[in-house]
């Protein structure tokens, strides 16, 4: 390489992003007992952060074609070291969600860069070499983030998860100044802030109808509300995308089975592999009294079976048609989820191992196959749009998934713990629950609801692998593409 500089400049952000999609999840029941938050509570502190990067990926990235790439991109890391000090700071949950909202702006920001200038300063092998590095940053700190917010919240606490992003956001700022130059898009482009806004009303009340009706009920006024206002902002964003000269999303695209296909994979890949991780680290450690670090720990199994199979799947399969790696790698994550359903009263952690390693092998299979496959699905010229989208539906499939799933999982705990009990046994409430009912009957609540969830995350994903398997059928070999955002490799990026 000529210079690693920018490189370096820009993995740093890259780095901090999508360790925070997953460095945020073993610390959950501290945040809970710290905080007195609610389950809901929780689904929001991750939702929060991965339904604004979603919301807003494709709206920022086309201002920063028009504004530069550069100074958008150091904004945003400004504004999620900003925001990630008001994480740490938060005196109750409704604080800590709203910081993580803001944190979620900063990286659309970051992640809607980090590309272009990646391609705006190295070409030829140098930018093959460059994308190498930055994959590999991408899932290092996907599989690293459970081990490190274990160490944090078990050492100094959990706040220094957030706390720890300071000094690298201020490295990341001054590097980038430094040795990134700046770079524009095409001249004559305008920002799509209708459909931007559009879009980011329909992401969010469908997130957060799919929430209060775990706690209010499907059928409630609010959850019924919340889905009136996410199909009306649908059906605004598509007459808005037809009108505007500049779309975020060409919907003429949707007319070609292939790219359906694997858009609809990717909404299903990063909710259904990671949805139930939260709940999974929250039995762990408040039923199963398991520390922080061993809870991190305990995610390994799947974080290196999907390290291990992406780095041979990316030497092995060149040629591999993309509906077999993502149809394919869809259905074992799919199984995986369903092995993961044989908790009871009396289990223990290594029950999941087996459905742990499946859903990594499936995803070493589909996180490097899923981008490249979008872009053989559509003409060259809409190359950018394509990418951009599937990263966007991965985050929101994340959003999706956790809120669907943490829905699923109350629900079930219902049948066998009162309504209130079972909000509040991931919001510090566990130690006043095992004086009112036996530990026993925790367990087993417990052990049902997340059953039950890991059966619905598992059939997800086997319908969205046969949809992949009928639907994408480009005869092109599948390049080795970058990592899309929260993709953890490991958890929940975010």
């Amino acid at each position: 390489m000529r210079t690693w500089g920018p490189l370096t400049a820009i993995c740093l952000g890259t780095f901090m992003l999508l360790l925070d999609v997953t460095i945020a999840v073993v610390a959950l029941p501290d945040m809970a007992r710290a905080l007195d938050a609610s389950l809901s509570d929780l689904q929001w502190v991750i939702d929060g952060y991965a339904l604004a990067l979603a919301a807003l990926l494709l709206g920022v990235g086309a201002a920063a074609d028009i504004l530069g790439r550069r100074r958008v991109h150091v904004a945003g890391v400004v504004l999620f070291a900003g925001a990630s000090l008001l994480c740490g700071l938060a005196s109750g949950p409704g604080m800590l969600v709203a910081a993580r909202g803001l944190q979620g702006v900063g990286a659309a920001a970051m992640f809607a860069t980090t590309l272009p200038l990646l391609g705006s300063v190295y070409r030829g092998r140098q930018r093959s070499a460059a994308l190498g590095v930055w994959g590999a940053v991408s899932g290092g700190a996907a599989a690293v983030g459970p081990v490190l917010g274990g160490l944090l919240t078990e050492g100094p606490g959990w706040r220094w998860i957030f706390f720890v992003n300071l000094p690298v956001s201020v490295a990341s700022v001054w590097l980038t100044l430094r040795v990134v130059p700046e770079s524009r898009g095409p001249r004559g482009m305008r920002i799509d802030w209708a459909g931007t806004a559009a879009f980011a009303c329909f992401a969010g009340a469908a997130t957060y109808g799919v929430v209060r009706a775990g706690s209010d009920g499907w059928t409630s006024a609010v959850t019924s509300g919340s889905f009136a206002v996410a199909a009306l902002a649908a059906v605004g964003f598509v007459l808005v995308e037809q009108r505007v000269a500049h779309p975020l999303l060409d919907l003429s695209l949707l007319r070609t089975p292939s790219f359906v296909g694997v858009m609809a994979g990717a909404l299903a890949f990063n909710g259904v592999a990671f949805g139930v991780v939260p709940y999974l680290s929250i039995w762990m450690q408040t039923v199963l009294d398991m520390s922080p670090v061993r809870g991190g720990l305990t995610l390994l199994p799947m974080t290196g079976a999907s390290v291990v199979v992406a780095i041979l799947a990316g030497k092995l399969l060149h040629g591999v048609p993309a509906r077999l790696t993502i149809g394919g790698g869809l259905l074992l994550i799919g199984s995986g989820a369903i092995c993961q359903a044989v908790l009871d009263a009396g289990s223990g952690w290594t029950a999941l191992v087996p459905g742990l390693v499946l859903v990594g092998i499936g995803t070493g299979f589909v996180s490097p196959a899923i981008a490249g496959a979008a872009l053989a699905a559509v003409p060259p010229e809409r190359a950018g749009m394509a990418a951009g989208a599937v990263n966007t539906v991965r985050q929101l499939g994340y959003a999706l998934g956790v809120a669907v799933f943490g829905t699923v999982l109350t629900s079930r705990m219902r049948d066998t713990l009162p309504h209130d009990a079972a909000h509040t046994l991931a919001g510090g409430g566990a130690g006043a629950l095992r004086g009112a009912f036996p530990e026993h009957t925790l367990r087993a609540a417990f052990a049902s609801g997340l059953d039950t969830a890991s059966v619905a995350a598992g059939v997800t994903g086997m319908v969205a692998g046969a949809l992949v398997l009928v639907l994408v059928r480009t005869p092109r070999p599948v390049a080795n593409p970058v990592e899309a955002p929260g993709e953890p490799v490991a958890a929940p990026r975010g």
